[in-house]
C-alpha cells in the first residue's frame, strides 16, 4: 500500500484546518488578544474564513478515505494552501502583517508542496513508467 501516506497525510490536514477553523470560530477574540493583534471591526470577517476552513477540513477528510478517487479535489486544498500562504508572504514582504499569520503561513507552505506531490499520478507497471 504505497499510497497510505497520502491518506495520513489529509487526515492530518482536515484535523488541523478544522481545528484552526474550530478555534477562529469559538476563541477569535481571545486569540487576536493573545496575539496582541487588533480585530476586525466585525466578526463576519474572522467567522466566514474559519467556516471555510471547516468546509476543507471536511473535504480534506473525503480526500483521505479514498485519495485516488478524489485525486481531483487535491487541486481546491492546493489552491487553499496557496492563496493563503502567498497572501501572507507578499503583504510580510510589504511590512503590513502581523506576525501571527507567518508560522500558519509556512505550515500551509508544507502542505502545499505535499499536496502537489500526493496529486502526482502514481506509477504503476514496472519501468515503463505507465501511468494512471
Amino acid at each position: 500500500m504505497s499510497n497510505d501516506w497520502r491518506k495520513w497525510l489529509f487526515y492530518v490536514a482536515a484535523l488541523y484546518d478544522a481545528m484552526l477553523g474550530v478555534a477562529f470560530v469559538f476563541f477569535w477574540p481571545w486569540i487576536f488578544r493573545l496575539f496582541d493583534v487588533t480585530p476586525p471591526n466585525h466578526a463576519g470577517y474572522v467567522l466566514f474564513p474559519a467556516l471555510l476552513l471547516i468546509i476543507f477540513g471536511f473535504m480534506f477528510l473525503r480526500i483521505a478515505h479514498n485519495p485516488d478517487g478524489n485525486r481531483e479535489l487535491i487541486v481546491y486544498g492546493i489552491g487553499l494552501k496557496a492563496a493563503y500562504s502567498g497572501l501572507v508572504f507578499w503583504y510580510q514582504l510589504r511590512g503590513g502583517v502581523p506576525g501571527m499569520w507567518i508560522p500558519w503561513a509556512w505550515i500551509d507552505v508544507v502542505f502545499l508542496i505535499l499536496f502537489v506531490v500526493a496529486r502526482r499520478p502514481i506509477a504503476v507497471g514496472s519501468a515503463r513508467g505507465v501511468h494512471v
